[in-house]
């Protein structure tokens, strides 16, 4: 069996640069997606923002209060 080891270099090169952009390729693509990335939307605000539901709190309803939200809804539709 017969190599030819000018093949095998330019075939060794080929591997390198392929592997080489593929690093460069899923670099570039980490990054983009962390650009894009949404941000995150339970922060606290900034500025005169203020957050309106907090989940630390815990609210109970006696049954008045409850029916009156209940005719709000009706009455406003949301």
């Amino acid at each position: 069996m017969i190599f030819s080891y000018r093949k095998l270099i330019v075939r060794l090169q080929y591997i390198l640069v392929f592997v080489a952009l593929t690093v460069i390729l899923y670099q570039v693509l980490l990054a983009v997606s962390l650009w894009i990335q949404p941000v995150n939307k339970y922060k606290a605000p900034t500025g005169k923002s203020v957050k309106v539901f907090g989940q630390s709190e815990h609210v109970s309803f006696d049954s008045s209060s409850m029916s009156e939200r209940l005719r709000l809804f009706y009455w406003y539709g949301e």
